[in-house]
């Protein structure tokens, strides 16, 4: 008799525990809470342009504007981040039409120092402002070929640690060199990173709740195979779109016995999204958890007022009300209406305030969330190898057409 399987043992959340202690001897950003910040910070004190323009791309930017879109609103900054991200050459002229390229400063930001985008990008910037020690910083890894560019000609570098993959990167100095040249209290977003390590490396509460999703999510992969994160805040969408890399750049991929792992992330806005994505979650196919994300205290108290509109008789009940309590009972009403349904896995995050410390808690948790959920279902968590191959294939596709 032969037999073979194509299915592997769940194993116990104790073994998958003692795995993830064991990556933090070989992967990166688990030590990241744990940084000395004073360099950073001190650069960022002599730093004079009111234009900051970040030149990357994926986990080189994501994270950064994660931050920066959620602080924005109720922070105030004398100088703005720009994000050049796209090849698309009409979005590149537009943003570029926004900055005073004389009061600029370019952060080049790529792990391997040879992302086509970035090299692209900043090749093209390069032609139009003269490109020098005091106007570019390199962010990359020591020995890349854009740290030698900018050692070459006397540039400011800073490292991204070998071992720092760029989805998980957000809180080295791919992330705190902008936010801190920015005003971004970094020591706060670590000491909130450090809160979550800790909590979870110590057995206690984040512990719990981080396993006890995971645990969820793998054994109900095949029948909830698609992530459904819903914010209640516009702020949250950088978080959103951070997290899809983070998902499923992470984990989308083939497993010990050849299985192909399918965890699907999506990201909305809410209440925009409960105007089109929540029919699908409430009436369509079961196969989605959704996490809901509301924040507690939006330190604004701007209100709906009475009497500005005639011919809205039976609406009175919004009059004077703040549009954060709205949006927060628009999330509690969804809430409940998911509930009721009695067949769709949820649950609920808040974030407290809207500060560095608590969003680096909710970012740091969906990482140690994502390396829990790659050990559970036995993949490599922080390679990519579906995304290089087709960068192999652009350049191939590349060098011919210049050979052409």
């Amino acid at each position: 008799m032969q037999y073979t399987k194509s299915f592997y043992q769940i194993k116990s959340s104790e073994t998958i525990f003692e795995y993830v202690k064991k990556e933090i001897d070989t992967i990166g950003y688990y030590s990241l809470p744990l940084q000395d910040t004073k360099e950073i910070k001190e650069y960022a004190k002599s730093v004079k342009y009111s234009n900051i323009a970040i030149i990357g791309i994926g986990g080189s930017t994501l994270g950064t504007y994660a931050i920066y879109q959620f602080l924005k609103p109720t922070h105030e900054y004398s100088k703005e981040l720009h994000f050049f991200e796209s090849t698309d050459p009409t979005d590149i002229k537009l943003r570029l039409k926004k900055l005073d390229l004389n009061n600029t400063l370019f952060l080049v930001i790529s792990k391997s120092g040879t992302t086509i985008e970035t090299i692209s990008i900043f090749k093209y910037i390069a032609s139009l402002v003269k490109i020098d020690k005091n106007n570019c910083v390199i962010i990359s890894e020591n020995d890349s070929k854009l740290t030698q560019f900018a050692l070459k000609n006397g540039m400011k570098t800073f490292e991204i640690p070998k071992n720092v993959g760029g989805r998980f990167s957000v809180f080295s100095t791919v992330g705190l060199v902008p936010l801190a040249i920015l005003g971004v209290d970094i020591d706060s977003l670590l000491a909130g990173a450090r809160e979550v390590k800790n909590s979870f490396f110590e057995k206690k509460g984040y512990y719990e709740t981080i396993m006890e999703k995971a645990r969820f999510m793998v054994e109900n992969k095949n029948r909830f195979n698609i992530n459904v994160v819903f914010s209640y805040s516009a702020s949250l969408e950088g978080f959103n779109k951070w997290y899809i890399q983070l998902w499923g750049e992470s984990l989308g991929k083939i497993n010990i016995n050849g299985t192909k792992q399918a965890l699907t992330p999506i990201g909305l806005i809410g209440p925009v999204d409960q105007h089109s994505f929540l029919q699908l979650i409430a009436e369509g196919k079961r196969d989605k958890t959704v996490t809901f994300i509301k924040v507690a205290d939006f330190q604004d108290n701007t209100k709906i007022p009475s009497n500005t509109l005639d011919g809205f008789e039976g609406l009175e009940y919004i009059d004077n009300l703040e549009f954060s309590k709205l949006i927060d009972e628009q999330a509690n009403a969804t809430i409940e209406s998911i509930k009721q349904l009695a067949d769709i896995p949820y649950d609920v995050i808040t974030i407290n305030r809207v500060d560095e410390y608590n969003i680096a808690k909710l970012m740091f948790s969906y990482q140690l969330l994502t390396s829990v959920v790659g050990r559970f279902v036995q993949i490599n968590t922080y390679n990519q190898p579906g995304v290089e191959a087709g960068k192999i294939i652009l350049k191939e596709k590349l060098q011919k057409i210049k050979g052409d």
